[in-house]
């Protein structure tokens, strides 16, 4: 694949992969990136971070915004071969190491399969490597409560439900919301376009998921980089409750 490269404001990028996002933010030479997209999405990965003038060795911190493999496809790539440190919440450390795996499992495709997009998804889930295990084996805790002392200045938002230790990252200087799977604009799986969460099935406690809606939208913000779809500009408060809505 060709890294989709789409600047979204000075030093913030959001990268569409493989029915995946990932978002770099630069600062001079060092970047942040936040996700990692699915293990076959690492060709694009480095890509991207050629097309904004970056490479592996400035990227000073992977953040997660939760271990599921089409986000965590790359981190233990980036910490192994080149000491990248990489960052997620306590509580999904060690869902990062597999210690356990909050994520739709075989049985819950299966029961699934009846609904439009779900078996062209997982035939593609099977193509990257998405099924594969990929623990990263040094994953870290958060280093202080935000911002942190990283490109972008990113803040950290604890917003459970699609994993006990997902959270988004608050950009409150650009006024951007990166909300991984809290809030997507789209989906391999969804005929429906802009803000909603995604199928039922996909998160590990769907109450709490839509619940964390009022924690997304309580950051003030005009745009939005979800961890599927485009980016969504517009009021971060509506959007959240446009998906509420929908849900």
């Amino acid at each position: 694949m060709r890294a989709d490269v789409h600047q979204v404001a000075d030093g913030t990028y959001l990268v569409h992969g493989h029915n995946t996002n990932w978002v770099i933010l630069k600062d001079g030479d060092a970047v942040t990136l936040v996700d990692t997209g699915y293990p076959g999405d690492r060709p694009g990965l480095l890509e991207s971070l050629a097309a904004v003038g970056s490479s592996p060795d400035a990227v000073a911190a992977v953040l997660i915004t939760h271990a599921h493999n089409d986000h965590l496809g790359s981190a233990e790539y980036l910490r192994a071969a080149h000491g990248t440190p990489v960052y997620l919440h306590p509580a999904e450390v060690p869902h990062a190491r597999r210690e356990f795996l909050q994520q739709a499992a075989i049985g819950d495709v299966v029961r699934n399969a009846w609904r439009p997009g779900v078996l062209p998804w997982t035939a593609h889930v099977l193509r990257v490597g998405g099924l594969k295990s990929h623990p990263v084996a040094e994953p870290e805790p958060f280093p202080a409560e935000g911002p942190f002392d990283l490109p972008g200045r990113p803040v950290p938002v604890h917003t459970p439900g699609h994993t006990d230790g997902h959270c988004v990252y608050h950009l409150p200087d650009r006024g951007i919301v990166i909300s991984g799977d809290a809030l997507v604009s789209g989906h391999a799986t969804s005929r429906v376009k802009g803000p909603q969460l995604l199928l039922d099935f996909f998160h590990h406690e769907p109450t709490r998921a839509l619940a964390s809606l009022e924690l997304v939208g309580a950051l003030d913000g005009d745009t939005l980089l979800p961890g599927h779809g485009p980016v969504h500009r517009g009021s971060v408060r509506a959007a959240a409750e446009q998906a509420r809505d929908r849900a």
